[in-house]
């Protein structure tokens, strides 16, 4: 009897269909199965159970009289399976205690359901179904030994089920009539050679020209090379973290340490190549000294030892010397420490020449004009030309002002930094040149001598801005201080419209440096035709717990300023 196809509604996700009728009509269809196929299945059984009562009678039947039950499974999942083809069994009859012609009218039974169905109905599975649906022990036309063979049933099935309800799984909701695209392929195999069949081109290996066999190979193949892999990389950890450790030990600080297994070859070799590079940038600098080049490696200001950063005019028979000696408050330079011993014995200046004009604590700033004070200045920009690459100011000092930033203790003023401006400057500029002493640096003194340069702008009630191109440090310290600027006006602001000039006239920034920290802040938009100014709580947020966790020791008090713009020349 050709079985039933599975209804269209049937989902393919694997996923219980919540329709009850689906599910009411899936079980009667189970259990019209059972019912058409009870009678061959007791006849079976019968014939077992004569097999068994039989064995001692020396009757056979002959070999013409033996039925052969196939026992091909026509299911999805033994389909997948690959293997020898199976052979059907055969089932050879004795004669029981009935009469011939009974026994004969019983083959002939059997015949007739082998020919109308040779295999019992099966699940979507490919199992035989529970017996509590299949066999109907009330039927009045059952024998004797159809009931024994129904105890023998339930006996080898353990106990009766029949009282558990059924539940659909994911085969009896799974379309089985997927099939790959791809023409000529009967789905079998993956790509990834671990699973037994594909719905995909993805997935197809005779899309990628590939046999199953082939793919299964490859997969293997793979777990093998990465399991190889992974057991070679723990054995180099270890080996290398070995040699790393013994080497650390028997040199410790006085090698580079081993670089390998570090990072990939690639980029250890770009790291020799620049190392090469720099060493051999590094020979020809030092010949260019030996050679009677200007380039002084240490100075001794005051307690103390500053290694130089750049290279300084300063006289040959100075920098040949490699080391100089200098007095940090007049800035005399000298060739050896006992010149400096004797000449610190008779030095009398404590602070530099001109005029103090700001005094807050032991901060003080003094104004020295370059062309009174001619020599001090020139020996001021020669030091500031050691830790500065872009200067070039070093002996024409006589258009400038210099603001020299000093610390008091009880042996003098200490030099602390400095900044010049001209005196007379078409372009605004409030700075030429600003250095913090590199003992001095990271300790809010940059940002003090930037907020005194603004400070005497507005005295002088005109836009500043430093001069171009600034150092590398120098740009960093201004973009810090006009964005604390810009966060400190926003905070006070309390009006809804706001202007970049007002801004500009307000703290002194030009507005060319206005615009750029806004944009860099990302606080300036366009939109709709006009420049919007964005209020971001978040910065100005974290700009208080900075300001409240710095306090106001490194800050230029306005009121401290005693000064008056000089007139020009």
């Amino acid at each position: 009897m050709p079985r039933r196809k599975r209804n269209a509604g049937s989902s393919s996700d694997g996923t219980e269909d919540s329709d009850f009728s689906a599910d009411h009509e899936h079980t009667d269809r189970i259990e019209t199965y059972g019912r058409t196929r009870r009678n061959t299945r007791l006849t079976r059984a019968s014939l077992r159970l004569s097999q068994s009562s039989q064995d001692s009678s020396p009757a056979q039947i002959s070999p013409a009289e033996v039925v052969t039950f196939s026992a091909r499974r026509v299911t999805r999942s033994r389909s997948v399976q690959q293997g020898p083809p199976v052979t059907p069994k055969k089932y050879p009859l004795r004669q029981s205690r009935s009469s011939g012609s009974d026994t004969e009218q019983h083959v002939e039974d059997l015949k007739r359901a082998a020919d109308q169905d040779e295999s019992p109905p099966r699940t979507p599975t490919g199992n035989a179904l529970s017996s509590e649906s299949d066999i109907d022990v009330s039927s009045p036309n059952a024998s004797h030994d159809e009931s024994l063979a129904k105890e023998l049933s339930l006996k080898d099935s353990g106990s009766d089920l029949s009282h558990r309800p059924k539940r659909r799984r994911f085969h009896e909701s799974y379309n089985f009539n997927m099939k790959c695209p791809t023409p000529g392929c009967n789905s079998l195999g993956h790509l990834t050679g671990k699973h037994e069949r594909h719905f995909s081109i993805s997935g197809c290996p005779l899309f990628h020209n590939l046999s199953v066999d082939e793919c299964k190979t490859r997969a293997s193949s793979r777990d093998k090379q990465v399991e190889e892999r992974t057991l070679s990389h723990r054995q180099d950890e270890n080996r290398h973290a070995t040699r790393h450790q013994d080497h650390r030990q028997s040199h410790g600080n006085n090698r580079e340490p081993l670089l390998e297994n570090i990072t990939s070859d690639y980029d250890l070799e770009l790291f020799r190549k620049a190392q090469a590079r720099a060493s051999e940038d590094l020979e020809k600098l030092q010949g260019q000294v030996a050679e009677g080049s200007n380039m002084i490696k240490t100075i001794v200001f005051g307690r103390y030892e500053l290694d130089t950063w750049y290279h300084s005019p300063y006289p040959e028979e100075y920098a040949r010397l490699g080391r100089l000696y200098m007095c940090e408050f007049c800035l005399k330079y000298m060739k050896s420490l006992t010149i400096l011993r004797r000449h610190m014995a008779k030095c009398v200046w404590k602070h530099p020449p001109g005029d103090e004009i700001y005094r807050k604590g032991n901060i003080s700033v003094f104004e020295v004009d370059g062309k009174k004070n001619k020599i001090y200045c020139q020996n001021l920009c020669l030091l500031a030309k050691l830790f500065l690459d872009h200067k070039t100011l070093y002996y024409d000092v006589e258009p400038f002002l210099f603001y020299v930033m000093t610390e008091a203790d009880n042996t003098g003023c200490h030099l602390v930094g400095y900044f010049s401006k001209e005196k007379n400057s078409f372009l605004n500029y409030n700075v030429s040149c600003i250095l913090t002493m590199p003992q001095y640096m990271r300790q809010g003194y940059g940002k003090m001598l930037i907020d005194f340069s603004y400070l005497l702008s507005k005295v002088e009630e005109k836009v500043g801005s430093p001069e171009r191109p600034l150092s590398d440090l120098g740009l960093i310290s201004y973009r810090s201080y006009w964005k604390e600027v810009l966060l400190r006006y926003l905070n006070q602001f309390q009006g809804k419209e706001i202007s970049i000039k007002e801004i500009s006239q307000e703290t002194a920034v030009n507005p060319v440096d206005i615009v750029s920290t806004l944009q860099s802040l990302q606080m300036l938009k366009y939109w709709k035709g006009k420049h919007l100014v964005l209020k971001r709580q978040d910065l100005i947020d974290d700009w208080k717990a900075k300001e409240t966790k710095r306090g106001s020791s490194k800050t230029i008090e306005p009121t401290a300023l005693k000064w008056t713009p000089p007139k020009g020349t």
